[in-house]
Formats: C-alpha cells, structure tokens, sequence
C-alpha cells in the first residue's frame, strides 16, 4: 500500500460523499448478512494482526462501511466500533513495546497503522453523530399519531428493535478513554516533523471536541471528564497549546454552552496536570477582545467562562487581572459584571488562602486595591452592574476575616444605594445591609447588639478611662523628673513608653490615612463623630502622650519647694525605686495602648451603627414600593435591625404593619426562587418578633409575654396603626393563631384589681376588641366584666378606657358584613332596658371637664347604635337629660369643682384654654349664661345621633324591605300550590310579584328618604327639630360665644345636620363655607374639609355648585388642612361626586409641594386619575394655563417638574397628536415669552412616535416661527428633533425632519434679525425724539433776544 498521507485524508473527510475508496463496497446497496460477513472478514484479519490494517483490502471494507454507516444497523456499528478500538488499542501496546526496546526501525513501522487507526476512529466518530442524529428525527413520530399506554409502548418496542440497543452515548467514554491512551505514547519519537505529529494529535482531539458541541453530551459528567482528559494529555505531552487556545476561544465564541466546562478543562489542566501556560495564553486572548454593547451572545459566553474560572482556579486569573481589568470599561455590561464577580472571587481567595510568597503588607495593598475596584463599579452606568457589585459584596461578608475599614466603606455604599433608581439594585442594597448587620464585627465584646445609646456610653466611658491613664503616667513623669538622682532610670522608662507608641503607631496612622479629615477635635465626654474623626482622635492622643514631657515640666516650680523633705528619700534604695518606677510605666503604657484599641473598636463599631441608622429612613419609604421584592427585603432588614436592637428599627416595625393590606400570594423571582407574598411574610415577621414561644421559657412566662408584647403594640399607635394592627389580629384569630390562655392573659390585666398604667390596660381592652371581630365570644362571655371595669369606677377615671370599652362591646352585634345587595341582615341586637344601655347612659352623664369625654361619648353613642333594638328611645332621653344640665340656671357657680372632685389625675388638658373651657362663658354674664363646656357636651351628642340615626333609618329601610321579601316568597310558593298548573302559575304569580314587589321597594326607600329629608330635622315630633336653629345661630355668631370647645362642638354638630337632609343643607351650606374661610382655628377648618366630603357624599349637586370654596383649602397655610383637602377631593373627583372644572391645576400645584406627604398624595391621585377615561388629557390644557399664566401661576422651575410628571400619563398616540396641535395654536395667542418657553418645553415632553405628530409639528410652524429667536423655545425645538430621529419606525420621515431643522434655523435666524432690526428702529425712534426736544429747545431759547 502506498504511504498514508493523514492530513490527506481528513481534508477529504470535509465531503464524505466525494471521498474516494479504490476497492469500495456499496454497503447501501448490500443485504445485511452480506454486510455482516464483509465486516467478519476484516475484523478476523485485525484480529489475527493489528498490522493488518495496512492491508487495502481490510482498510477499504472499514472506510467503506463508515461511509455508508447511515444504512448500517446498530449491532453492525458497534461491532464495527469494537474491532477497531481493540485493534487501535492492541497496535498502541505493541508501540510502546517497540519503544522500550528503542529499536527505531521497529517503531516507526507502526506509524502508518496508528494513523490509519486514529483516521477510522476519527471518521466512526462523525458517522456515530449521523446514526445518533437520524435516531432522534425518527423518535418523536409516534406521539403525533396519539399512541398511549400499551400501543405507544410497542411503538417504542419497534423502534428499540430498528435501533437495536445501539446508543452512542454509552460508546462515548470508552472512546475517549482509548483516546487517552493513545496519548500516553512518546509521540515526539515516531513523528520527527512537528507538522505530522500535530496532525496525528488534532485527528485524535478531533472527536473529543466533535462531542464537546453537542450540549446533551456534556451533561454526563463521565463524558465531560473523559474529554478533559483527552485535552489535557494532548497540551502537557504533546505541544497541543495553540490548537487547544484556538479551538477554545472558538467554543466560547459559538457553544454557549461550553463556557462553564472549558473553564473547569483550563483549571484541571493547572491543578492535575501542572500546565498554566495554556490557560494564562486564553485569559490573554480575551483581555485583548474588544466587545460592543450590541454583541449579546459572545460577552455572555466569555464572562461565564471568566467567572468559572475565577471560582475554580483564582490564582490563574489573578496573575493576568491587570490585563483583564480594561474590561471594567468595556461597553458590554455582561463583561463588566463578569469582572465585578471575577474580583470578588480574588478577594475570596486572598483572603482565605495564605501565599507564602506574599508578604503580610502586599497582601494588604492588594486586597485594597480589589475592594476599591469593587466600590467604584456601585456607580457603573448599568444597574445589572450595580446589582451585580452588591451581591458580591454580600457574599464577601461571611468570609472569616472581618476587614473593618473596607467594611465601612461598604456600608457607606450601600446605603446610598437606597436611593437607586432602579428597584434591583435598591433591593441588593438592602439586603446587602442586612448582611453587613448579621456578620458585623462588633460582638466580640458586648454580645453583637447595636444600640446607639450603648455603644455611645462605651465610647464616652473608654473615652474618660483613657485620659485618667494619660493623668496618671503624666504624674508619674512629673514626679521621676523631679528625682534628679534618678533622671537615668527616667529616661529609660520615657523612651520604653515612646517606643511602644511607635510601635502601634504606624499602624494605626495606616488605618487612617484615608479618612483624615479633622485633626484637630478630639472629644472625650462621648459626642457622636464619624469614623474618621474618632481614629483621627487616637493620634491626637498619640501626640499629646508625646508632649506630656513638656506639660510635665511646667509644674517643677512648686514641686522644689518640696525638696526639704529630700534627704528622707535619699536612704531608700533608688535602683529599686527606679526599676519599681519603670515597670509602672510599661504596665500602664500596655493598660494604654488597650485602651486606645477599645476606643477605635467602639469609634468603627459607631460609625457602622449611625451609618445603617441614617439608611432606615430610606428602608422605610422602600416598604411603599410597588415592587414586591424590595418590600420583602426591606422587611427582612427590620426584623434583622430590631433583633440587633438599632434605635430606629420600632419606626420600621410599626410602619410595616400597613402592608396587612397587601392583597398579593406568593409567586415566583427572576431568580427561579418562590417568592412569599407581602402579607404571609409580615404574619410571619410579627411572628418572629412578638408571638412565637422562646426556648427555655415556662409556659406562663411565654403567655406572660406575649400578651405584653401585644399590650405594648398599642402604646402611641395612632389610628391608622391600630387600624392594620386590628386586621392584623383578625387574621391570626381566624387561623387560630392565639392561645386561649393569651386571651385570658388578657382580660386578667383588663380586669386587675391591683392599681397598673392606664396604657398597659387600655392596651389589653384594645386587644380585646381586635381579637373579638374575629371571635365574637372573646367579649361575648365577658361582658359583665366590660360593664364593671370599663364602665364603672375605673371607666370615670379613665375616659380612653371606657371609649375602647365602648369599641369592643360593639363586637357583641356580630360585625358581620353587609354583602352588596343584600337584605339579610345578621347583627345581633339587645332590649333597650337592657342594663348595659344604662351604664352606657351614665358614663355619658357623668359630670366631666376633660376633652376625652368627646371620643368616649361617641363611641358610646355607636355602641348604643350597634347593639339596641330602638337606640332612639335611648338617645330621647339623653338628649333630654343633657340639655337640662345646659340650661338648668346654676344655683352655684361650679367652675372650680369638677377639677377638685377627682383627686385621681385625670388625663386633662392643663392648658389655660381648658381652664378656661370650664367656665369662660360664665365670666361673661353671670345671670343668663350656662356652662359652655357643658353646652358643647350636649351639641356634640345632638349631631352625632343625627348622623347615626340616619344609619339607623337605612338598617330599618334594610329590614323592611327584608320581611317584604319573605313575605312576597311565602305568597308565591302558596299560590304554587293552589294552582292547577303550577308552573304557569308560578310563571305568572312571580312576574307579577316582582312588580308588586319592586313597587313596595320604592314605596319603602320613598318613604324612609321622605323620613330623613322631612322630618328629622323639621317634624313636629322630632327631638332634633329645636337643635337646628340652636346650632345654626352658635355658627353664626362667633362674636357671642368665643369660646373654642363649644365653637368646634357646634361647627362639627352643624356639619352633621348639613347630610341629614338636602333642605337644611340648601338653605345653610354658605354659612359652612364663610366658617371655612374665616375661622383661625385650624381644627374647625380642618374638620369643616372632611366634613363637606361628607355633604358631598350626600348632596352632590350642592357641593358641585361650590366646589370652587373646597378647592381653597389646598392653598390653607395649615398642613393637616390642607392634606385633608386633598384627601377629601381625591376621594370625591376620583369617585365622580364632583366634577372637574380647570381646577385641576390646584391639584397639580400639590405635586410638589414641600411636605412630602402631601406631593405623594397628590401623585396618587393623579395616578389613580389616569385610568379614567381621557380625565388627564381633557384637563391638561387648563392645567397648564393655570400654571403658566396669572394669579395661580407657579415659577418655571416648578412649572417643569409637575408637567414632566403629568405628561408621563399622556401614552396614546392620537392623544399625543391632538395636544402637538393645541399647543401650537396656543403659540399664536400668546404675547409673553414666558408663555412661550412653557408650551415648547411641554411640546418637547411629547413622545413624537408617529409620523402625524411631527407632520402637525411642522404644520404649526406658522404659529410659532416669529418665537424661535427665544434661546429657551430653540433649544426645545432641537430636542424634539432629537426624539423623532431616536424614533426607529418604518415610516420616520427622515426627508421631512431634515427640510424642518433647515426652516427653524432659517426663521431662528430671521428672528433674530426682525429683533435687531426692531431695537435699531427703536433706537433710531428714541434717537430722533431726542434731535426734535433739542430743536425745539433751540428755537426757544433765541426769542428774548430777538426782544432785547
């Protein structure tokens, strides 16, 4: 046979189908037993010699075969496969022989066989594919055809038997196993040419990396390490390094699969097989890549790879990280955060792992420059980036060593980036924050708890101790330099002393380098200072330790007149005394330097906790954010900081409470992890923190606090906190979270007889009522209980406690919930003569001066409401009673008393106003005034049943037209019954009674309403009929009765009677309003605002007519007046109980308005107002004419900021097109060049999408040409060119734009001529005016001489 060229071959490899064999068998032709025996015959000629390849005849049936293997069976192949690996393996073994023997002549005889061998294997490879291939195209057929259960398992029987068992995945690591076994050989001897021995070892590799593309293969771990070995034996042996570096950089360029396992190859072939070389060339290669922000797949592919690698093998990567660091500033952002991982990985690395090449300062420097690397990329322009950054500084965190300096610099970061714009990285930012608290260094000495006020004690504490020290070796100086005996010996000590300064020195001057700021302050009584004041403060002691030689030898003058006494001293032994002395001096110069060390751990521990402190503020606006995995790591972060006990951290806890609202379940992150939902996840933090049992604690110790814990979530909560909170406990009763014996716990504090804090018991009736909503027998049971505490004695002491008494006896009805449009009505209510209504009545009697009496009277009144089958009988007699205590002429003036009858301290208001609430009026006129605190009892009672009888009246309508119902139901089944066809008659009886029935209805509410409009406030039998005038003339008289109580009592009762009925309010609402625009007290104005959200609720059109009065109360200097005013409007324009008329510019003035509470409402409202149909486009022009222009108009800086937020709203293209067109007319009507500047900067707030935008842009051109000479109007122009060529739709009409950037030029520049030309003109003008007086006062001044 003729030499065997391999490299021959393989290119002819490239087209099978041309590859030509001189004695070939068409195999695809063949029968299979012809095949069979072509196949015998060749394997039993390997068989008798591996030689025998070299025979043509053998070598053409395999290559004959492997071309045609599509048409071979599977036994065939892997028979075919079996001979020639045996037969491969059988020649290698004899090579290796041969070469032992180093007969030359008898090894370079098996050099053509080997190739040939490597040539089959490598062609059995590539065919091996095609079978695979053709196997899996024909697997999925029968599922199309709907083969199930037994029929599809036969199908797959049949395709097994076509297939015949042969998978080549089971061939594949016995392959490459032969493969690394070949590679064992010393190939270097057999081929003397480099040329033939790389391409005897590429036809080797060939089908290691052929199998490295298909991504299924690498999934099997024997196969993927079955081709690192193959790799690897090729570069360490056998020169295979730039085939290898070529080959990988194209894997990585187009497998993306094979980033992760070419980097796990690279660090194999560093650690097993001791060869860098290659993978320092790759990490090269890519560091000189230069990649676009367009390019997606490679960067992808190359970061994984680098990031593998810097887990696998850090220390390759760190040797070439100068190199790859220019792809911090690559374009492609994957590139940037492969690099912020890669250096996270370095870190790791350094710090866990000791080089003992390094020094302990190298180390130090690099470890530095890594994290400074690191910091600056929390600013990168990609918040992937950002993000990225983040998380690797939180993995950082739990590495061993703890480096304090870096970690302040961390913390600073994170905590400015709280206020990212991007949620992800505000969401990495805090829940870095969280990390840095869980592994803070700072609990080697105190236990880890980080409370403010401790460590700032400690701080002050180290602080003093140090200067006691400092006093005392500064004695000690003194008094040896006062020995001159023993000035020696002193100096020694002094220059000990110095020497261990020195020593710890540099150090710390080291450590501070960086943050020296303030040299010169140093604060020992404990004031707060940042980090790098408090170290700067170590080597301000440092130089004061140094001076205090100078200090010492100030006071030698009185210190001589001692030196009577000196011949005593001189009989001791001074080498003892001086030894004595030295040792004292090292003892407190050690004790020193302890205390400096204590002082920058406290310093650094202070400056981490003020840092994480200045960053809860921001946490706490984060739990607002409509994105849920923020909101959930922000509430991790204030479990984590009250745990750790931070100061601000109940701040947070309390806040969260809101999110029970939260009406979310859980779902899934980006991250593939299950995402609790917002509200399980705060059931389960309140848990954490307050409800769940601790170990090693009694069972009564754990009911003991937790009905504490619960007691003390009430204490300063404000309504809205009690409102969650109430929801809260609602839920966890109804999921039987709460122990019975917690509720006992409870009610044992209520009812205690022992004298406890107002609040601990309020808190516990509190709990009660909450707990009750769920489980009505919570109160139910103990009701008796309520009566006597709440009600009784302790009740008149404490008015809050007998109104949240009130609160949870209301729980008695059930609180069941209206269902819409429902009739069944499932409150439980008791006889009046009940004796509960009568205890009611008393505490409502009971003679009383304090302001709390109105909140407990009130809820009185709801529980007599909520409970009593005819609360109005009850309230008769109220009423009664309390206007005969009003107007009763006093036969003692009681002004003083009703402070002296309760010796127990009430919660009063000391104030001089309430001293004089109790008897201001009677100052006035003794003979025919009343008590005017007594007078505001009574009109706050009259105007609360006012407003809860007309509730009362629409249960009553509710339970009428209920027993009409039942009534109409038992009618129609009777007449069923009696009918012959009972169907039809039904049919016609319910038709029937449906409108009989729908007749009744409205009869009934006709007639309730005809109730509420006419007699309530004006019937002859109605109680409430003398209070109208009564209240109406207190309203109108301000002048008469001054007093504050009874004026706010009588304009809240007022407002109540205004939504009892429609005649009343017609013929007084304008006296509601005069009292809104002339009344000093905020209060008043405060609760007349909420109070005509009311009325509007009640009579809108009333309302709607004066809705321009509602609308002044946003520009009120009062902020509790004026969020109420927003409040109330959003809540009447959103739910269409007014309409809009231009005065939505009021509303818009809001957005950004000082009080950030009011700007976020005022978002709110116009957020909630953009899914209304059109409501912001129709409005926008009247917003910004009275925005723009005249007396409402804001400053322009003010005027940008609100239309950028209100155009953020304008999304529909034809809405977009119409304002293009009004804005431009507006430029013709408008003289003022501020008007101008506005409309083009609202213009240029558009989006320009379509084509018609602009063709209307450059249709309008006419109205606003002669304004492009205003800088400002240009500018804009230009950037609403800018934004239509950005625009990348088909139809951009790119010619057009361009012809329109030449016409505004053109007109900018006319313009500018037109003004010059007009200030020439007006000079000119003025000019000649000027000429003219002048000749004029010419022509004068020469008549007297004409005289003369």
């Amino acid at each position: 046979m003729a030499e065997f060229d391999l490299q021959e071959h393989i290119q002819s490899l490239q087209v099978v189908a041309n590859y030509e064999i001189p004695q070939e068998h068409d195999v695809s032709a063949m029968d299979p037993r012809a095949v069979a025996g072509l196949l015998q015959a060749a394997v039993v000629a390997l068989a008798e010699s591996p030689d025998a390849i070299t025979d043509p005849a053998v070598f053409d049936a395999y290559r004959s075969l492997l071309k045609h293997a599509e048409s071979l069976q599977g036994s065939t192949m892997s028979k075919l496969l079996d001979s020639i690996s045996s037969a491969f393996q059988a020649q290698v073994e004899a090579t290796i022989r041969d070469l032992e023997e180093e007969d030359q002549q008898t090894f370079m005889a098996h050099k053509s066989p080997l190739e040939m061998y490597a040539f089959l294997l490598h062609w059995f490879v590539s065919a091996a594919e095609k079978v695979k291939a053709t196997g899996e195209e024909d697997a999925p057929a029968p599922p199309t055809r709907g083969r199930r259960g037994r029929g599809g398992k036969s199908a797959a029987a049949s395709r097994a038997k076509k297939a015949e068992g042969w998978t080549w995945t089971e061939h594949i690591p016995g392959t490459l196993g032969l493969i690394s076994k070949v590679l064992r050989l010393k190939t270097q001897r057999i081929w003397t040419t480099t040329a033939e021995r790389d391409t005897f070892i590429n036809c080797l590799t060939g089908p290691a990396y052929r199998v490295t593309e298909n991504e299924g293969y690498m999934k099997v771990s024997a196969i993927r390490l079955s081709v690192y070995k193959v790799i690897c034996l090729a570069v360490k042996q056998h020169g295979h390094t730039l085939a290898a570096q070529i080959t990988i950089m194209q894997s990585l360029q187009y497998y993306e699969h094979l980033s992760e396992p070419m980097a796990e190859c690279l660090a194999i072939l560093a650690k097993e097989f001791d060869h860098v070389q290659l993978c320092d060339e790759v990490l090269r290669e890519i560091a000189g890549k230069a990649f676009s922000a367009q390019d997606s797949k490679g960067p992808r592919a190359f970061s994984r790879f680098l990031v593998r690698l810097a887990e696998l093998s850090p220390r390759s990567v760190l040797k070439q990280i100068s190199l790859l660091l220019a792809h911090l500033d690559s374009e492609s952002y994957p590139m940037r955060m492969a690099l912020v991982e890669v250096l996270g990985n370095l870190i790791r690395e350094i710090a866990v792992s000791s080089d003992l090449t390094a020094d302990a300062q190298q180390t130090t420097r690099q470890l530095n420059g890594l994290y400074d690397l690191l910091l600056e990329r929390t600013l990168d322009l990609s918040s992937y980036v950002r993000t990225k950054v983040l998380t690797t500084l939180a993995r950082l965190c739990d590495l061993p060593v703890k480096f304090p300096k870096q970690r302040l610099a961390i913390t600073r970061a994170a905590v400015d980036s709280l206020e990212d714009k991007a949620a992800g990285v505000r969401k990495s930012s805090v829940a870095l924050i969280v990390k840095l608290v869980v592994t803070h260094p700072y609990g080697l000495m105190h236990g880890g708890l980080l409370g403010l006020g401790e460590w700032e004690e400690r701080y002050k504490t180290v602080c003093e101790q140090l200067a006691q020290v400092e006093g005392v070796v500064g004695k000690a100086v003194e008094r040896e330099r006062s020995e001159e005996e023993d000035e020696e010996g002193e100096e020694e000590g002094d220059g000990d002393e110095e020497d261990e300064e020195r020593s710890a020195g540099p150090s710390r001057k080291r450590k501070s380098k960086k943050h020296r700021e303030n040299d010169d302050e140093m604060e020992i009584d404990g004031e707060e200072q940042d980090e790098q004041g408090d170290e700067d403060e170590d080597e301000d002691e440092d130089v004061e330790m140094q001076n205090g030689d100078e200090e010492g030898a100030e006071p030698r003058t009185p210190k001589k007149k001692k030196k009577s006494k000196k011949p005593r001293r001189s009989e001791f032994n001074m080498e003892a005394l001086a030894n004595e002395q030295a040792a004292v001096a090292a003892l407190e110069g050690e004790e020193m330097m302890h205390l400096r060390l204590r002082k920058r751990y406290y310093a650094e521990a202070l400056s981490f906790i003020r840092q994480i402190e200045n960053g809860m503020k921001v946490i706490e606006e984060l739990l607002a954010s409509t994105n849920k995995p923020e909101v959930l790591e922000s509430m991790e972060f204030f479990r984590v900081a009250h745990e750790y006990q931070f100061d601000s951290a109940e701040v947070g806890i309390k806040k969260m409470l809101h999110l029970i609202w939260h009406k979310d379940h859980s779902s899934t992150s980006e991250d593939g992890k299950e995402l609790k939902g917002v509200r399980p996840r705060l059931l389960e933090c309140y848990r954490n923190l307050y409800f769940d049992p601790l170990p090693d604690m009694e069972p009564k110790q754990q009911v003991n606090r937790i009905a504490k814990n619960m007691i003390e979530l009430t204490y300063d909560a404000t309504l809205a906190e009690l409102t969650s909170l109430e929801e809260m406990m609602r839920i966890m009763m109804e999921d039987g979270q709460i122990h019975s014996d917690v509720i006992g716990k409870l009610w044992q504090v209520y009812s205690s007889e022992r004298p406890l804090p107002r609040a601990q018991r309020r808190g516990a009736v509190i709990i009660l009522g909450m707990l009750a909503l769920a489980r009505r027998s919570v109160v139910a049971d103990r009701v008796d209980t309520l009566v006597k505490i709440g009600l009784g004695s302790r009740g008149r002491v404490d008015l809050t406690l007998a109104k949240y008494t009130c609160v949870a006896l209301q729980r008695l009805n059930g609180s069941a919930k209206k269902v819409k449009g429902s009739l069944m009505d499932k409150n439980i209510r008791h006889e009046t003569d009940n004796a509960l209504f009568k205890k009611l009545q008393e505490a409502i009697e009971h003679p009383c001066r304090s302001k709390d009496w109105f909140g407990m009277a009130e809820q009185a009144i709801n529980t007599v409401y909520a409970l009593a089958e005819r609360p109005d009988i009850f309230c008769d007699s109220l009423i009664k009673n309390l206007t005969r205590r009003a107007f009763e002429p006093k036969k003692v003036k009681t002004s003083a008393k009703p402070v002296e009858k309760d010796p127990e301290a009430m919660d009063e208001d000391d104030n001089p106003e309430a001293a004089d609430v109790s008897g201001s009026q009677d100052a006035i006129d003794d003979k025919d005034t009343g008590d005017a605190f007594e007078l505001s009892q009574l009109l706050f009672v009259v105007g609360h049943v006012a407003i809860k009888q007309i509730v009362f009246l629409e249960l009553a309508e509710r339970e009428w037209k209920r027993q009409k119902h039942e009534k109409e139901l038992a009618e129609k089944a009777a007449a069923g019954r009696n009918s012959d066809n009972p169907a039809q008659a039904s049919k016609d009886n319910g038709e029937e009674l449906d409108q009989v029935a729908g007749n009744a209805e409205d009869e009934i509410g006709e007639r309730i309403a005809g109730m509420r409009e006419t007699e309530l406030l004006y019937g002859e039998e109605s109680l409430l009929t003398i209070y109208g005038p009564l209240i109406v003339h207190i309203c109108g008289s301000p002048h008469k009765f001054k007093n504050r109580t009874l004026r706010a009592a009588a304009t809240l009762a007022f407002s109540k009677f205004l939504c009892v009925s429609s005649q009343f309010c017609d013929q007084h609402h304008r006296l509601l309003f005069k009292i809104l625009e002339t009344s000093k007290d905020a209060s008043i104005r405060s609760n007349i605002v909420i109070a005509l959200g009311d009325v509007a609720v009640s009579f809108s059109n009333i309302i709607d007519e004066n809705s321009n009065e509602l609308y002044k109360g946003l520009s009120d200097k009062d902020l509790v007046v004026k969020k109420n005013t927003l409040m109330v409007l959003t809540h009447l324009i959103l739910n269409g109980m007014i309409k809009v008329k231009g005065q939505l510019g009021e509303m818009a003035k809001c957005l950004e308005d000082e009080d950030e509470r009011i700007a976020d409402l005022a978002k709110l409202f116009f957020s909630e107002l953009s899914t209304k149909d059109n409501a912001i486009y129709n409005n926008l022009p009247d917003v910004i004419s009275h925005l723009s222009v005249g007396a409402h108009s804001v400053d322009e800086e003010t005027f940008q900021s609100t239309m950028k937020y209100i155009f953020t709203f304008i999304e529909k293209e034809k809405q977009a097109e119409n304002i293009v067109e009004k804005l431009c007319q507006r430029f013709r009507l408008s003289e003022d060049p501020r008007q101008w500047r506005d409309i083009a900067f609202c213009l240029s707030l558009l989006p320009f999408k379509s084509e018609r935008s602009v063709k209307k842009l450059i249709e309008g051109l006419q109205h606003y040409r002669d304004k492009l000479h205003e800088e400002e109007v240009f500018n804009r122009f230009q950037e609403i060119l800018t934004k239509a060529r950005q625009n990348k739709s088909q139809n951009k009409p790119d010619a057009e734009l361009n012809e329109f950037e030449g016409i505004l030029e053109e007109h900018r520049r006319q313009g500018a001529e037109d003004q010059a030309f007009e200030k020439r003109v007006e000079g000119k003008k003025a000019a000649a005016k000027k000429r003219a007086t002048r000749r004029s006062a010419r022509k004068k001044a020469p008549q007297p001489e004409d005289s003369d």
